[in-house]
Formats: C-alpha cells, structure tokens, sequence
C-alpha cells in the first residue's frame, strides 16, 4: 500500500514537474510600457483618443482595442467603448476575442503554407494540382501557389454558398470543379476560394487541417494562447459579438458564411484572435521570424512573404497586403516594407519593419446592424502612430538640423481656411495629400465647416497612388462617398460638366522636381480647364525634395510640349509647385484668378530629409529621397532599350540589360569626374516591367555625398557611353522622348562630345531659363 502510495506521489510530481517546465517554456508576453520608454510620442499618439471617439460617435463600430508596438515593447494597449451594445451594453476590454475575418488568410494559412516551403514539402512556383490533382480540373492545371498566395490564380472571388450545404469535403469537391474566372497571372483578383484551397493544400499535405497545423507550428509555440479556429466556452464569453444568425448573437462563432458552413475552419476566415496575441505575431515578423528565442519562420521566409510583388492593381505580398486598392486601412506615413491586411468584420494589422512598428486595430463594425465601417479610420491611426516615433538620442527636429515645415494644407487650417470659406470646392489630390499629423486633404476639407468639398480628381497613379498602368478608371472615395474623377484616363483634364459644380479648384500633390513627372502637367491641364470655366484656381503648396535651388539639364525644345513636357523648362528646375503654377500662367497667358498657400519654414536649399515631413512614395516606383534625386538623369534613359529597375526593390537605384556588361560600365564611371556617387556591378532580374524574368548585367548607384551630386551629368556620361560601346546595340533615338532636345540628342549621338562640352552647349538657355524663373519664386534661400 505504502509503495503504491509512493509510486503515485512520485508520478504527480513527475507530472508537476513536466506540467512547469511547459509553462516555462512558454515565450513571455510582449512587455507594456510608457510610449517614451518606447521611443515614441505620448503626446502624438493621444491623438489616438480623437479619432476612436470620432469614429464612435458616428457609429462606424461600437469599440475597439488598439494596440502600437515600437522596438520590441508595447507603448499603446487600450480598449475603447463597447464590446456589445445589444441586448445590453457591455465595455470593451483590452483582453476581448475578436472575429480576424481575413486576417485568417496570412496570419494562419500563408504562414503555414511557408512552413511547409521550409520543410521542403511545397514549391512556390509549382503549381497546386501538382499536390492535389484534382484541382487542375477545368483549365486550372497552371495555377500556381504563388499565384493563389497573390490572388493571381484566376479565381472566383468567392463561389455560391449552396457549394457548402453539405460538408467540407464536398465542398472541396465543388473546387476543385471550379471553372477561370480569368486568365491566372494576368490580373489580381481577391479570392476567398484561393485560400479556402491553400488550406485545404495544408492538409493534403502535412495530414492535419489548418486549425490543427497553425497551432501545432505557429500559435502554441509563440504562446499566443487566445488564438484560434473554433474559440472554446471561456473565449467565446470574452468575444465580441457580430451579428445575427438564425435569431442569436455571433459571438465567438464565425461571421463568414462559407466559413461556418466549413464548420468554422477555413483558410480565407475563421480565425479568433486578441490584441495581446497579435502583438506576439506581429513582433515576431519584426524579429525576422524569431520572437523570444522561439523561431517560427526563417528570416529568409518572412523576407519573401513580405516583399513587394507587383500585381495589376498595386503591390502585394505573399498572403499580405503592401499598396493597393484594398490599402485603405493603411498608416500613409508607412515605409514601402510595410505589410499587412484587413478583416470584414473590422479588424486590421500592419507591420513596418521601417519603422520597427506594428500598429493593431481590433474592432466589431458589423455589430449590431453591419453598418460600420473602419478602413479610413484605421490608417489614420497608423499615420498618428508612425508619427509618434522619436528619433533615437533626439528629442525634437531641430536638434536633428531639421526644419519645421508647414505645408500648405496646414497653413490653410491654421488660418480656419478663410481662403476658401463658403466655397464648392474641387480637390485634385492623391495620397500625397496630408498635413503633418497624416491626415488627408480629402479628410481636412471634407470635416471643416467652412468648406464644401464637392468633388475630388486624382492624377496618373490613381487617388491612392498604387496604380502603374497606361490608363486609371473613375473611382468612388469610401470615406466622403464622392465620386473621383480620374484625370489620367479618357481625360487628362477636368472636363466642364466635372467643373460645373465648383466655385474653386484646389490643387494638393508632392511633386518630386523633375521635368517628366506628370503630376506638373496635371496641374497645369487643370489650370487650363479652370481658367477657361472661370474658376478660382488654389495650389497648396510642398517642398522640392530634391531642392529648389539646383537648376540643371537642357530646356524642353519650343513646340516640344506633352503630357510629359508641359512647359519649357529645364529637367530639373528646381521649382515647387506653387512656383511652377505662377510661372504656368504668366508664360501661358491663363486668365486665372491663382492663388497659391505658400509653406512655413521651407528654404530653396533643402533636401526633403532637411524637414520634418514624413516620406510617401509620390508613385509606386519613386520609394525614397536617392531614387527622387537619381531620376532626373536616369529617368531619362528608360525609355530606351534599358531596365531601370523597375520590377525591382530598387528602381532608379540600378540600370542595365541583357545584353550590357555592367562591369565595364561601372568600371568607366568610377574613373569619371562624378562627385558624390559610386558604381557597383550588378547582375539582377526585373520581376515585372522591362526584361521581366530575364537577367540584366548592369550597375548598382550608390549616392555618397547628396549635395555634390549631379544627377544630369551621370545620365548623359552613360549616354554617351552607351553610343560609344553599344552604336547598334542602344536605342539612342528613343532618349529624345523624355529629353525633347533636338541639341543634345544630336551630340549624343555624335559620340565625339565629352558631357562637359554637352552641358556647356545648353547653358544660354539655362541661364535665360533662370531670369524667367526668377520672377515666381515665394521661398528664400
């Protein structure tokens, strides 16, 4: 009796003693602390509490939960209004479950598809019916995972619920029937049943379904204990209940129907989550894969389902959202390595290795009537909390060199828009357009009361700016519900019925100074409308980034002017847009009541990194301040037989093709006199764009010294060396079609000139051009 006795006191503490080592081995939980201690803003990030009562009081949800998260610490964790308002009010709480919707797609299903990549069981570039047969039935033999994984497989969005009425396994059946919707590869279209079929991939696979596989491999050993398929009876009473189905609250059960007729396990929805467990999540792609000592992914993995992939409508990642039409819930002062995704039912997580930032939105819109909405409401959360973060040992810009700079839209709020109050107003903008805290022109006009903004345009790139295709369609703004009306596809200028409602047109775009870039022409097509409509014309004015005091490269030749040349000036003019404005209508004699909101604090000599303003990629492959200044020269070159990168991370940042010898090329520039810039030979494959998927022998263009260098004179050293090494190889004629300069593409295809005696030839009306400039410009030196 007394061993039986011993024997089971000894297997208790054995079980004790297995039950502690697992719960020390459980990865800690991500540690709270005071925004400062996070390197961030307290102050900046109150401006959180606004916009969440905002939201609120318009019913756009009931609550939320907000979590921001900085250098491995959580600064902002809070739970606002409620969780339930029907049949009674109940608070939120910070710990609240919460139906992820689509979050479900990279957070479990790419995740565990890239867990089976790493373990060699799947292929990214094969196709799915290579694992499961029965899929490439009816013409869908091709697709492949990378293309399910970018929503390029050709799919349905999502097929009739009557497809899962009986059973999972039926339902797949009915898949893998499934006839194209479209051509795969060929156009991005956001499918639930692409994921629905990656899971089911999952377990093909690996024997286990997705629900089984995420927390045998993800969620368990990160301790994310709140996170799940099918929420038991505890968490199901801490979630946040949806809407109603069959006369009961969804609260803890799934709100997708396909999903719950999957029996609440699926690879598109399904998901329940907290924001304490995400934060987990999010940090461990911050550390690569890696989160307390437990790694989850490689750090290679996490680099390629993160990375940008080009798709027809923006930018995406495999299973991730980076830029595009579904973006909205998108912090605009986000990096370009930013990555995340949205769920129907109000949630939203973005991660920006950038920034060493994860800023997280939980909330219920759907409850109680399915009438919220928070996408808008999201990414402004995002710009505040990007803003917040401090630079390390600063304590403000102007102990960094910085200059305070107010743009024009803030120095239109500061003084109560008196300039255009009991105005209609027309908004040409895109998401260039924000003040200092992020917010959106749109949004600044559409909420003051003094001003009624009417109708809104948008340039070439579309209104979010992650468009990079020949023509952009009409679109609808979710938040103001107006209509935008594209000025870069049947028109490329305001048309008099789009005018006949407005009192004045107001102009918000960043230009980035070259000669080229169409957002110039926009505006001044706009003015021309304007003019001729007899509408007041406002430009709100931003910085050159690339300075306002260089003035380089030949004048456009007269009779010259396009969409891409509107006006004779130089390539790089080194003018704002307010300045180019002023000149626009002088010089074109526009009878046009012109007003421009000059900025605060800019000076001609600064580099955009001299203000304090955030960076927002102007277009989709213009991604940072180097890539600005280098496109003055190396722009001009892209419309010849030359890859410049894009398709790339690094447009304007490399150059070269098939059939160059980058080695000899960057060992003649290395030999030049270019001050401020080195050349590394490269060899790289453009992913999209020019020489898609072939490989480029070319340079890599390193910027040492900004304020040396001379974008102009690099571009026509290539030139010329390109006609000199390559006569029959280089398209030189089409180097006129951005130059529109009849001089300096003769000389270039002389071959006998050196850049210096090219450059000397342009120099009269260089100088004339700066007498002209003289007389419009607002900002000092």
């Amino acid at each position: 009796m007394k061993k039986k006795l011993m024997l089971r006191c000894l297997l208790m503490l054995l079980s004790m003693i297995v039950v502690a080592s697992n719960v020390l081995a459980v990865p800690p939980r991500l540690p709270k602390v005071s925004p400062e201690d996070a390197g961030m803003d307290s102050k900046q990030l109150e401006h959180i509490d606004g916009i969440v009562a905002e939201g609120i009081a318009e019913g756009q949800m009931p609550g939320c939960v907000i979590a921001v998260g900085h250098r491995g610490k959580i600064a902002w964790l809070k739970a606002y209004g409620h969780k339930q308002e029907e049949p009674v009010k109940v608070p939120m709480t910070v710990d609240t479950v919460f139906d992820m919707a689509s979050i479900t797609k990279p957070v479990a299903t790419a995740t565990s598809i890239m867990k089976l990549v790493e373990r060699g069981q799947l292929r990214i570039a094969e196709s799915v019916s290579a694992y499961v047969p029965q899929f490439g039935a009816e013409g869908k033999q091709g697709i492949t995972l990378f293309q399910l994984l970018t929503h390029q497989g050709g799919l349905i969005p999502d097929n009739s619920l009557k497809d899962y009425q009986d059973g999972p396994r039926r339902s797949m059946e009915r898949i893998y029937g499934l006839k194209l919707f479209a051509e795969p590869g060929t156009r991005f279209i956001y499918t639930d049943v692409g994921f629905i079929m990656l899971a089911d991939l999952v377990h093909n696979i690996s024997g286990k379904n997705i629900h089984e596989f995420s927390q045998e491999h993800v969620f368990r050993p990160l301790g994310m204990t709140d996170t799940g398929y099918r929420p038991n009876a505890a968490r199901r009473k801490r979630a946040a209940p949806t809407e109603m189905r069959d006369g009961k609250w969804m609260q803890g059960e799934v709100h997708d129907p396909r999903a719950y007729l999957l029996d609440g396990i699926a690879g598109h929805a399904g998901l329940f989550s907290t924001a304490d467990d995400l934060a987990i999540y999010a940090q461990m792609m911050l550390g690569g894969g890696e989160y307390a000592g437990v790694r989850v992914l490689s750090k290679r993995t996490v680099e390629l389902m993160t990375a940008a992939h080009t798709v027809s409508s923006g930018l995406r990642g495999l299973g991730w959202d980076k830029q595009t039409g579904y973006s909205s819930n998108r912090g605009e002062l986000f990096t370009t390595q930013a990555f995340g995704h949205g769920g129907f039912t109000g949630t939203s997580l973005w991660v920006d290795p950038g920034l060493d930032l994860f800023v997280i939105f939980l909330g219920n819109r759907l409850h109680p009537d399915g009438k919220g909405r928070i996408n808008r409401l999201a990414g402004r959360i995002g710009s505040v909390a990007a803003a917040s973060i401090k630079r390390p040992g600063q304590a403000s810009p102007a102990s960094m060199g910085l200059r305070p700079v107010m743009t024009g839209v803030d120095v239109l709020a500061a003084d109560q828009f008196r300039l255009l109050k009991g105005q209609k107003v027309g908004l040409i903008t895109n998401h260039t357009g924000i003040n200092r805290v992020g917010q959106s022109t749109v949004r600044v006009l559409h909420r003051s009361p003094d001003v009624q903004l009417v109708s809104l345009f948008s340039p070439e790139h579309g209104f979010r700016g992650v468009l990079d295709q020949s023509n952009v369609g009409d679109a609808r703004d979710e938040e103001t519900g107006l209509v935008v009306h594209s000025l870069y596809g049947k028109t490329r200028q305001p048309t008099a019925e789009s005018l006949a409602a407005i009192d004045t047109l107001v102009f918000d775009i960043q230009d980035i100074g070259t000669r080229f870039y169409t957002y110039a022409s926009t505006m001044g097509l706009a003015m021309e409308a304007a003019a001729k409509a007899g509408k007041r014309f406002v430009v709100l004015d931003r910085p050159n980034p690339i300075n306002g005091h260089e003035v380089a490269g030949p004048v456009l030749d007269p009779g010259r002017e396009s969409f891409v040349g509107f006006h004779p000036v130089p390539v790089r003019h080194g003018m704002t847009m307010g300045e180019l404005a002023r000149m626009f209508r002088d010089e074109k004699k526009m009878k046009l009541d012109l007003q421009v909101v000059r900025m605060e604090g800019w000076h001609r000599g600064d580099f955009f990194d001299r203000t304090d303003l955030p960076w927002v990629n102007p277009s989709p492959n213009m991604r940072n301040l180097n890539e600005a200044l280098l496109y003055p020269g190396i722009g001009l070159l892209e419309t010849t037989n030359l890859s410049v990168g894009r398709g790339t991370d690094t447009p304007f940042e490399i150059l070269g093709a098939p059939w160059l010898d980058g080695q000899e090329l960057a060992r003649h520039l290395n030999k030049q006199p270019l001050p401020g810039v080195r050349f590394i030979p490269v060899h790289f494959t453009p992913g999209s764009s020019k020489f898609s998927k072939e490989s480029c022998s070319g340079i890599s263009i390193v910027i040492t010294d900004r304020g040396r260098f001379r974008p102009l004179a690099l571009g026509l050293e290539i030139a010329c060396w390109l006609r000199r090494h390559y006569p029959e190889t280089w398209k030189v004629a089409s180097y006129d079609r951005l130059l529109a300069d009849k001089q300096t593409l003769e000389a270039v295809k002389a071959g006998k000139k050196t850049v210096w005696q090219i450059q000397a030839a342009y120099q009269a009306e260089l100088t004339e051009f700066r007498k002209r400039r003289a007389r419009y410009l607002l900002y000092r030196e």
